[in-house]
């Protein structure tokens, strides 16, 4: 990993300083196979929405550390990573760029840049983070628009809890297209402040929707809190409850299990066994 630190001062000069370190499924016109491939690719928005995640706020939360004085810098990513810092007064800017030929990141090809903006308070309990994308692909579907973040330093269980307002497009290789939009709120149950990217787990809950091209909208809610434990690309349990014009069902994460593995139990009754990729 390579990572670049820039101070800017606004005084009668700028001065800068540089520190260096460091699947898809074929088109079906079949109304219940579309139904089963839509809920599929939503779970994939889920998935790769959320790895993104993982990365960009423990990065984050690696630069507050080490501006607090209470570690180094070491994000922890690979050679093929660059992190460059922008610090101008209370004022920061973090890229986050993995370049363009793709890079592999906890078991993830990436492409692109994320880039995190936000005004520094460390007296603050909450703060607002904004997520922006720049040419970003995760695993050959491009991804596209951004993110709000408010992070609160402690909820009512005295975890600190990041609330996420999403504005996103993804785009399939073969062609499909989605859109989504919604809140999510991420309690960081265990590993806070460890300074060990493996043992973070993060409970998820809220609401949001995804549109396909053909006008399908599907409206989604947290039932049981999904579970992220870093080390697993899928989340290990939770169940989310899905609505749409002409079904409605439950799709489910299973019971702690590291997997690709989930189910969607239709309205109907109807299970259907989902491989998530």
């Amino acid at each position: 990993m390579k990572f670049n630190l820039k101070m800017l001062f606004t005084v009668h000069a700028i001065s800068l300083f540089i520190v260096g370190c460091s699947k898809d499924e074929p088109v079906n016109d079949d109304p219940q196979q579309q139904d089963y491939s839509e809920v599929s690719r939503s779970a994939e928005i889920d998935l790769a929405s959320d790895a993104m995640d993982d990365i960009a706020l423990d990065v984050y939360e690696t630069q507050e550390m080490s501006e607090q004085g209470r570690a180094v810098a070491n994000f922890n990513l690979p050679d093929c990573v660059t992190i460059t810092v922008v610090i101008e007064q209370n004022y920061r800017e973090i890229t986050i760029d993995f370049g363009t030929e793709g890079c592999l990141v906890h078991g993830n090809i990436l492409k692109g840049k994320i880039i995190l903006t936000y005004t520094r308070n460390p007296e603050a309990q909450e703060v607002y983070i904004t997520k922006s994308l720049e040419d970003f692909y995760f695993n050959a579907k491009n991804i596209q628009g951004g993110k709000t973040i408010l992070k609160q330093l402690s909820n009512e269980n005295g975890n600190p809890q990041f609330t996420k307002t999403s504005d996103l497009t993804v785009i399939w290789p073969n062609g499909a297209q989605a859109s989504r939009g919604g809140i999510k709120i991420r309690e960081w149950v265990e590993g806070f402040a460890s300074g060990i990217f493996s043992d973070n787990v993060f409970e998820i809950t809220g609401n949001w929707s995804t549109t396909f091209v053909n006008g399908n909208t599907h409206n989604y809610e947290v039932i049981i809190p999904l579970r992220r434990e870093v080390i697993c690309y899928y989340f290990v349990s939770g169940s989310i409850d899905v609505e749409r014009t002409n079904f409605s069902g439950v799709f489910d994460f299973g019971e702690g299990d590291c997997d690709n593995m989930a189910t969607f139990t239709f309205d109907t009754g109807e299970v259907v066994d989902i491989v998530l990729n």
